[in-house]
């Protein structure tokens, strides 16, 4: 058994040794998603703020590699932030507890379908908020009679549907729940001003932390020699992502393509202002879409029915998705193939010649 685990009794008293005076107050949100899930859950958490009463703090817990994308949610959310790779040593863990123990809140609101007991949840009851909402967890065989326990731990648990649904559709379910009301989709877009004319400029964003999900550089060698040529192209990434895949290098070899490195929350207007986007199933097409720009995802087949296509319901005018329906769509990247030249069997079954044509089609 891990050592936090079995230290956890004393961590949690010693968590709650500060004793509080005032009642408590204040709302915390906690959303242990990623990149592209915190993109769009910004799309949501006002639901979720609603909550809050006239003149509570509502704050927002997210991943601290997620917390790039804060720029995303309104000034009056703050962002509180979590390494949950340090979650399991005794100091950090301490730490955080006694932070979490010290605000003092009102309310609790998980709004994650995958949750770790060790983690996560673990977070939110050392809090110590006498109101802990959650939906049902995603079913874990590995962590089932842990997460079960602690379900007596909150005050409500809700069943948000099946365990494959979009994941902003089960939000929205599960904000209704708890606000009584029944609340429209939210429309994925931000309200950007349009006073600002598109530029001249597509942007390729080829590169995922899971390089099966990459389609290869001669596809998007492809794509480059559809668009436009009096376009200027940007290749958007994190600077170690040439490093890390030298082979994308020759698209840099195009006269008019040159890298942008910039952080997301500068890359963002760069996204609004672009005549079209195209990427891969990560968190910049998530951002894309957010931002009003004309979007392409070149996605894998793993999230079909969770994240990648949208529902339809949610699903703006401004996005084309190109998979590979294949029978085991929707493994949530538990593939059960051989990997085919280094890509997933489904992103290696992309239809070039059908991506190539849209591109000059549509453009």
């Amino acid at each position: 058994m891990k050592l936090h685990r079995i230290l956890a009794p004393i961590l949690n008293w010693l968590g709650r040794l500060e004793p509080r005076i005032a009642p408590p107050s204040g709302l915390l949100i906690i959303s242990a998603g990623g990149l592209g899930d915190t993109v769009l859950f910004s799309r949501v958490v006002s639901r979720y703020a609603g909550l809050a009463v006239e003149g509570e703090r509502v704050t927002l817990l997210l991943r601290k590699d997620a917390a790039s994308m804060g720029f995303l949610f309104a000034p009056q959310i703050q962002i509180k932030t979590v390494d949950y790779g340090r979650l399991r040593k005794i100091g950090y863990r301490l730490e955080m507890f006694r932070s979490l123990w010290a605000a003092n809140y009102r309310m609790v609101v998980h709004s994650d379908f995958l949750r770790h007991p060790d983690l996560d949840e673990a977070l939110a009851f050392a809090t110590g908020a006498p109101i802990r909402m959650a939906m049902e967890p995603r079913p874990s065989p590995k962590h089932h009679a842990r997460l079960q326990a602690n379900r007596k731990r909150y005050t409500r648990v809700v069943d948000t549907g099946g365990v494959v649904q979009d994941k902003i559709l089960r939000w929205v379910a599960f904000a209704n729940a708890l606000s009584g009301k029944s609340e429209p989709v939210p429309d994925l877009r931000l309200r950007i001003s349009t006073d600002t004319p598109l530029r001249s400029i597509a942007v390729l964003q080829p590169f995922s932390a899971v390089t099966l999900k990459q389609s290869p550089p001669a596809l998007w060698l492809r794509i480059i020699g559809a668009l436009p040529a009096d376009w200027d192209i940007l290749l958007a990434g994190h600077p170690k992502d040439l490093e890390r895949n030298p082979e994308f290098a020759a698209l840099l070899e195009c006269d008019r393509v040159r890298f942008e490195g910039a952080p997301f929350k500068d890359l963002a207007p760069i996204l609004a202002a672009s005549k079209l986007v195209v990427s891969v199933d990560t968190a910049c097409v998530h951002l894309a879409v957010v931002m009003g720009a004309r979007t392409v995802c070149l996605a894998s087949a793993a999230y079909v029915g969770e994240i990648m296509p949208y529902a339809p319901q949610i699903a703006p005018d401004s996005m084309t998705v190109f998979y590979a329906s294949c029978a085991h769509e929707g493994c949530l990247g538990s593939c059960v193939y051989t990997p085919v030249r280094g890509m997933y069997p489904c992103v290696a079954d992309l239809d070039g010649d059908e991506i190539e044509a849209w591109v000059k089609t549509n453009v």
